[in-house]
């Protein structure tokens, strides 16, 4: 079966993200202890998160 626009839309959408943690992952090395346990803080506040995500797509 043919993915709709939208299903592609939004694997592609999934695949920005990637490229935006491949840079975080990037940038990690030149943080400090301090900055590193902060942005860790934030990543683990932030919603919606990928697990949000997997839980809207496992629903049936």
């Amino acid at each position: 079966m043919p993915l709709s626009g939208e299903a592609i839309r939004l694997m592609n959408l999934i695949d920005d993200v990637a490229v935006t943690l491949r840079r975080v992952l990037a940038a990690v090395p030149s943080l400090s202890p301090e900055e590193r346990a902060r942005v860790a803080d934030h990543l683990v506040h932030s919603r919606p998160n990928a697990e949000d995500l997997l839980q809207q797509l496992d629903q049936k």
